[in-house]
């Protein structure tokens, strides 16, 4: 294979068919990576990526290096007291992985090292320590750990007093326990080995082989995964079992681990719902009675079914309550009105209420880690396009604040009076305003030369909020506009804003993007000369539609781990996360949603026509996005593109949907797009 010669992957016809349509796939035999040509494939592609990208090695290695010297090397988190102790991670200087430490009682008693990364990752090329949960007396923490990148954690138990591990070993679980009050049982999550839907919950006993562990809840609905936790009041342990649409949980006292859950409501399908425990009363965040924007109700703990439901909170149009914080004297809602995230503060009592003041339209704000119930302090972060994350602990009584931590950015050039932040709204073709947040240098002249990543991701009911990063800055002060575009699919003008980009009105998320990218071009902010696309995962599928519908818009399109063969992995029930998506993207197996989907499928839908210039990339190990989706995509690019503009496709034979588990591994990803994006700008000097 020479230098300016792309791999060509063979075709072997695959007849799919289903509803009395037949569609071929050349490329279905992608999906065996036992195969030896299928690894062969993914080589040579790595190889022409490699060769193609050699001329900006170089530039970056001199990005790596100015991201990396921004970050503080030797961080550490705020620390936050639970149960007698202050828990904090740090990191140390030139190492990838977190240290998880505690102080007794006060921070100036002995650091107390709890799990080292650094010692414990050695021999892997994936490491991640998952859920670590630390017992009631304080002795004990089971925690998981991942090698592989597929979220499949093996569970530990470490004596924290003398520093050994249980023989204890649990296999495919999502990582982490929850303990009951006895200090000895502990329960958790287990995955279904092919799908790796979270399906079951067990309780184990110290001492004990996990064979002989009591399976005490299954989810057999295979739309709908389970999982554990305990509330704040320490009084119950809950299992939750959600769908897209659908909500239930069973609770247990936490100091009778051999007694059985019992059902809080029964699942009702559309009714969603969470639990809250505050003295003898529970309060639920629901979408009852048609709240849209969920309202939140309050029960007795003694009645708990929704008919006994009351309501507490009512239902606001304009408003999303998104979540609540309870503490003994007072209770937190986190709330978003036109885009924007407000908390609000109100006593028990009804003798105070109020919100915390934000400015900003482009600012990002949310409550932070909380877990002490009798405290007066409330933890919440702040951050914006252009101003660092702070963590602030703000006394709810005094109404006094501290900002306990600001990030810093290191290399001595950091000024944010040097970026212009702002708020765009642009007009849909069905006469929605979409609205967008955009930053810049203040030097860059905002013209139809100017180059301009657009970002966004639309589904799932995510929400992208404007949050600042300085690893972005590296495109920035090289005359970078970037923009996060707010579409239909995320919650960021409430739950209306995600039913409109859903199920049979996916397309809105497709056409919401495009539209908001003809805006930026109409108003003279870039031009399609130099206007670059970049998502993932389900964003992923957003750029694979978008450049179906629109490539002569962009010059560029990043790609990441993209979920592009909607159809095919739709019926696949084997695939993980595929039943339980069903309320997102639609059932293909009904032909009314067989046929939406395969209207608009990424790989479904590529077409003789020109491309824009492409790096896509995945990871070998991925479980949510399977590495065969981009790589059939890539082939069928490849055969069909009419265009001679690059198309990179970059497998991490490593990794997973993440990518690179060391905080600065990942960094090295990142500086490969960058380089994608400033070299096709010429800015690679």
């Amino acid at each position: 294979m020479t230098e300016t010669t792309a791999p060509k992957a063979k075709k072997i016809a695959k007849e799919l068919s289903v509803h009395n349509d037949i569609r071929i796939d050349n490329y279905y035999w992608l999906n065996n990576k036992e195969n030896k040509a299928v690894i062969s494939y993914l080589e040579n592609e790595n190889d022409y990526y490699q060769k193609r990208t050699a001329h900006t090695r170089p530039f970056q290695e001199k990005l790596f290096k100015e991201m990396k010297g921004r970050i503080k090397e030797d961080d550490s988190s705020v620390p936050y007291m639970e149960n007698g102790y202050w828990y904090k991670t740090r990191y140390e200087v030139g190492k990838e992985y977190p240290i998880y430490s505690r102080h007794k009682e006060t921070l100036v008693a002995a650091e107390e090292i709890l799990f080292n990364g650094n010692e414990m990752a050695k021999g892997y090329d994936y490491f991640n320590i998952g859920g670590i949960a630390i017992s009631p007396d304080n002795k004990l923490a089971v925690y998981g750990v991942d090698t592989v990148s597929r979220r499949q954690y093996t569970l530990r138990i470490k004596d924290l007093v003398t520093g050994k591990l249980y023989d204890d070993t649990i296999k495919d679980t999502t990582g982490g326990g929850v303990w009951a009050q006895d200090n000895k049982t502990f329960f958790y999550t287990k995955n279904d080995p092919v799908t790796l839907r979270s399906d079951k919950i067990y309780k184990h006993v110290l001492g004990t082989p996990a064979s002989e562990d009591e399976l005490v809840f299954h989810e057999k609905d295979d739309t709908f995964t389970t999982f554990i936790y305990r509330t704040k009041s320490k009084k119950y342990l809950v299992i939750g079992s959600v769908s897209t649409l659908t909500s239930e949980y069973r609770i247990l006292p936490t100091n009778n681990p051999n007694g059985a859950f019992t059902v809080f409501s029964e699942r009702k399908r559309g009714l969603e719902y969470s639990i809250y425990h505050y003295n003898d009363s529970f309060y639920i965040l629901t979408n009852k009675d048609g709240a849209t924007n969920f309202k939140l109700m309050k029960t007795d703990e003694s009645n708990t079914s929704s008919e006994h439901w009351g309501d507490f909170i009512g239902h606001r149009k304009d408003v999303r309550l998104e979540d609540v914080d309870i503490f003994k004297e007072y209770y937190v809602l986190s709330e978003r009105e036109n885009g924007l995230y407000k908390i609000k503060i109100v006593k028990w009592d009804g003798t105070k209420e109020y919100y915390l003041p934000f400015k900003s339209e482009t600012y990002t704000a949310y409550v932070g880690n909380n877990p002490d119930f009798s405290t007066d302090t409330l933890r919440y972060v702040y951050n914006s396009l252009t101003t660092p994350s702070s963590v602030i602990d703000f006394d709810m009584r005094t109404k006094k604040k501290e900002i306990k931590k600001e990030q810093e950015v290191l290399g001595g050039t950091f000024d944010k009076d040097n970026y212009i932040e702002k708020r765009l709204w642009a007009m849909a073709r069905d006469g929605n305003k979409i609205p967008m947040s955009l930053i810049y240098h203040k030097n860059t002249p905002l013209t139809s030369n100017t180059p301009l990543l657009q970002y966004a991701y639309g589904s799932y009911g995510h929400t992208i909020d404007p949050s600042f990063s300085s690893i972005r800055l590296s495109l920035l002060d090289r005359g970078f506009v970037y923009a996060i575009v707010h579409i239909r699919g995320s919650e960021y003008l409430g739950r209306h804003w995600y039913e409109n980009g859903k199920l049979l009105q996916k397309k809105n998320t497709f056409t919401d993007f495009i539209d908001c990218s003809k805006y930026l071009v109409k108003e003279g902010i870039t031009g399609p000369e130099h206007l670059y696309a970049m998502g993932g995962s389900a964003g992923g599928l957003l750029m694979g539609t978008v450049i179906n519908m629109a490539p002569e818009l962009y010059n560029g399109v990043i790609a990441s781990v993209p979920f592009v063969d909607v159809v095919t992995t739709m019926l696949d029930d084997s695939i993980p996360l595929t039943t339980g998506e069903y309320d997102e993207w639609g059932d293909p197996n009904e032909k009314e949603y067989y046929e939406y989907m395969k209207s608009y499928s990424p790989y479904d839908n590529v077409m003789e026509q020109e491309y824009p210039n492409m790096l896509v990339t995945t990871g070998l190990h991925d479980s949510q996005v399977q590495y065969f989706e981009p790589a059939k995509w890539v082939a069928k690019l490849r055969e069909l593109k009419t265009d001679d503009h690059l198309l990179l496709f970059n497998i991490n034979m490593d990794a997973g949907h993440g990518g690179a588990s060391g905080r600065f591994e990942s960094l090295k990803e990142i500086a490969k797009e960058y380089a994608f994006l400033l070299d096709l700008e010429g800015k690679i000097l």
